[in-house]
């Protein structure tokens, strides 16, 4: 005999459609690892050393981090020789060039269809020029605070130091400045593509390479030289000590 099968009294559930990812939002890359990686590096070395300036308990740290900032200046400006076509320091100095002109120019700004132009070739200008004058500053500052460190000078010099290390910190609240005015003018974050990268929009991307290895060598370069210097520790203390008397005979002169 053959078995008949009956159909089941229960509803049967229609088949699961299939789960699709919602895209990601399209963006593209302009400003590559490396880059970012020397950015964030010297803003954390100079805060770092702006905070340990005062007092003997910090000294060494705030060499340290002195040497550092000096170093990473020096990976910056190789980096603008050799690196990507949106951070050569070429491409800077075309920017800067161009600051004269737009300065004689804004005397010709009376109508809103001139006012926009002006105004949108004023924001590169006035990051382009905070941007060189922080670097350029650096090259002082920290050339004054090894020569101190290193017995070169007398007190004299450490204020020629402070000096330039205040002129650094009041570039540094301008820079931040333009970039949380435009941020709002903007109503974009401009901070943002120096954390990520990337901004949103189509397009192709600006740094075509993202350079990820040589950030983390600078990175690595980085620590290894904290390392150094935390395992010379003893020895910097030592020459500390001896720069402290010599100050001490220096002022008592």
């Amino acid at each position: 005999m053959t078995a008949h099968t009956f159909p089941s009294s229960e509803p049967t559930e229609p088949p699961a459609a299939p789960q699709t990812l919602s895209p990601r939002p399209a963006s593209r890359r302009v400003t590559d690892a490396t880059t970012r990686m020397l950015h964030w590096l010297m803003a954390l070395s100079f805060t770092g050393a702006y905070l340990t300036a005062d007092g003997d308990r910090w000294q060494l740290v705030h060499v340290t981090l002195g040497y550092t900032l000096a170093g990473l200046l020096v990976g910056r400006v190789l980096w603008g020789w050799v690196g990507p076509r949106q951070v050569r320091l070429s491409r800077l100095w075309r920017k800067l060039k161009g600051l004269p002109v737009w300065l004689k120019s804004l005397p010709t700004v009376t109508s809103q269809a001139t006012l926009l132009p002006a105004w949108r070739q004023g924001e590169n200008l006035l990051m382009a020029l905070a941007v060189a004058l922080i670097l350029a500053v650096i090259i002082p500052l920290t050339l004054s605070g090894y020569a101190f460190w290193d017995g070169w000078g007398g007190k004299w010099l450490k204020h020629v130091h402070e000096f330039f290390g205040n002129t650094l910190l009041a570039l540094v609240l301008v820079h931040i400045g333009l970039i949380a005015l435009l941020s709002l003018l903007r109503r974009k974050n401009r901070a943002l593509p120096m954390l990520t990268g990337r901004v949103a929009g189509t397009g192709p991307d600006l740094a075509k390479r993202n350079h990820r290895i040589l950030a983390a060598l600078v990175l690595a370069c980085v620590m290894g030289f904290w390392g150094w210097q935390w395992a010379e520790a003893p020895n910097n203390a030592a020459a500390q000590n001896a720069l402290r008397i010599n100050n001490h005979h220096d002022n008592d002169d």
